[in-house]
């Protein structure tokens, strides 16, 4: 019998729960191991070490986020895309606050290439921003700007960093229409 059904993807399941539940800095081999009922050195049958696991750890969650937003942006262009895309992401960040840590860990240049879901974040990401008429190197600076926006929002947000009675969601639907601006009057470069 495996030892407590331990399998890779029960590995990273547990470990995205976990994430969740108490923090991505609480994702251990130990505390894994402990959850399975068994003993660390038994989890190195199936990862690497704490730092393979919280990279699967990244894939995972980041395969979850672009599923999310490509079912919200299907369909969709211009602004409604890009509030779509904005509003799953930022659902995910506040429902999954263990796993979106995750997926803001760097991740070695050869995965990424390797794995169909950041290719797929690619694909989703540029396609969106492409129908703003955006080529590169415009696309990867609105990329890095959508990115810091999105995320600065949503880890203030989660920290109860916006102390000001205005609505938190209100403010965060101008700051999309912002960016929409944005996109639709980017210099380009050149």
């Amino acid at each position: 019998m495996a030892r407590a059904g331990v399998t890779v993807d029960r590995l990273v399941a547990a470990a995205a729960e976990l994430a969740d539940e108490a923090g991505f800095e609480q994702v251990t081999l130990s505390a894994l191991a402990r959850h399975f009922g068994v003993k660390d050195a038994s989890l190195y049958a199936h990862v690497r070490g704490l730092n393979d696991l919280r990279t699967r750890l990244a894939l995972y969650a980041g395969g979850e986020l672009i599923d999310r937003i490509a079912d919200a942006v299907a369909g969709r262009a211009g602004k409604d895309a890009l509030v779509a895309f904005a509003n799953a992401y930022r659902e995910y960040a506040l429902a999954h606050p263990g796993r979106y840590a995750a997926t803001q860990i760097r991740i070695d240049q050869d995965l990424i290439a390797g794995s169909p879901a950041m290719r797929r974040t690619a694909d989703i990401t540029y396609g969106m921003l492409r129908a703003y008429g955006l080529a590169e190197p415009d696309l990867t600076d609105a990329v890095r700007l959508l990115r810091s926006t999105f995320h600065g929002y949503c880890a203030l947000e989660a920290a109860g960093g916006f102390g000001a009675p205005r609505d938190v969601r209100r403010s965060w639907d101008r700051a999309v229409e912002a960016l929409h601006v944005a996109l639709e009057n980017w210099p380009r470069e050149g």
